[in-house]
């Protein structure tokens, strides 16, 4: 099968204890970057480019990722992206296992996180942003890999070279607008490997996915690559080459690279199932544009308190 028309039949579950109980690839994600983040906040800090010491990072680490990760990346998803069930049913906001995390999120609760820290240890809240923007992306990277194993996040209809189709497409609501034809299926087929097996054995398998499915943008590697691996490259590349950078400068080039790549990347990313345009744009992209006014303040506060850097 030529690669344009690549099924996308990955597994979301990496091992399957009971039907209930079993180990995803995107839980698995989160702990292997907060892990490689944690690597990236030692090496700093044993370069002496970093305000938390190398002893203090794995304390550091643990209270991101779960009260800056973990909780505003959840609650952000529900404030900025499912609101209306969210007010009608807010327990959902517990409902891990069901997925459901913005990126947008996870990086204001870690700022928040971030702040909170500086105050109790009395150093500079900036100071911290500028060590972990470096290992971040790292992080970012992998929950893009795991939204593209899942399925989920999948890009625009494309006709080029290696475009994949996606399952996953026949459960957005746009798949009907652009073309296709609603077809009843059971709710609980929530995965690409499921909705092949249902094809396999009720309709007319791989083939008829094959002729329903419109080729997509594999816009999750995209992101990977972009906010992910460019950005921590980026990054770190300028935190060891700028080692007396003043304390903002790096944190405010993280907000507005991955603004940047975000808005660019977010024009071949098709946009969440019920989501609505604002003011012409994605509600990634407009979330961004936040991000870029947030880079600037914290750059120009670097350049303005560059005199007072600490040691």
């Amino acid at each position: 099968m030529p690669l344009a028309y690549c099924l996308h039949d990955l597994n979301p579950k990496l091992i399957q204890f009971t039907d209930t109980l079993g180990i995803q690839w995107y839980g698995l994600a989160y702990v292997t970057g907060f892990y490689l983040t944690y690597l990236v906040m030692c090496f700093l800090a044993r370069r002496g480019l970093s305000q938390i010491a190398e002893k203090d990072v794995g304390d550091f680490i643990t209270g991101v990722a779960l009260f800056g990760v973990i909780l505003g990346g959840r609650l952000g998803y529900m404030l900025l992206y499912n609101w209306d069930e969210f007010i009608h049913r807010p327990w959902i906001f517990f409902m891990l296992h069901q997925g459901g995390m913005a990126s947008h999120g996870g990086i204001a609760g870690v700022a928040l996180y971030c702040l909170w820290y500086a105050k109790k240890h009395r150093i500079s809240w900036t100071g911290i942003g500028d060590t972990i923007v470096c290992g971040a992306p790292l992080g970012i990277f992998l929950g893009r890999i795991a939204n593209f194993i899942n399925g989920e996040l999948f890009g625009r209809v494309t006709n080029v070279s290696w475009a994949m189709q996606f399952p996953t497409e026949l459960l957005h609501e746009d798949f009907v607008k652009q073309g296709g034809e609603p077809l009843p299926m059971p709710d609980h087929l929530q995965h690409s490997p499921d909705i092949i097996a249902w094809f396999e054995k009720y309709r007319g398998g791989r083939a008829e996915l094959a002729n329903i499915l419109h080729p997509r943008h594999p816009s999750q590697l995209y992101e990977a690559l972009g906010e992910g691996l460019l950005l921590t490259t980026l990054l770190l590349f300028i935190r060891v080459k700028w080692p007396k950078a003043p304390h903002g400068i790096i944190t405010g080039l993280f907000f507005l690279f991955y603004a940047v790549i975000r808005i660019a990347l977010e024009g071949v990313r098709q946009p969440d199932s019920g989501s609505e345009m604002i003011m012409g744009l994605t509600k990634g992209q407009f979330f961004s544009t936040f991000m870029i006014v947030a880079g600037l303040a914290f750059v120009a506060f670097g350049w303005l308190t560059r005199s007072k850097r600490a040691a």
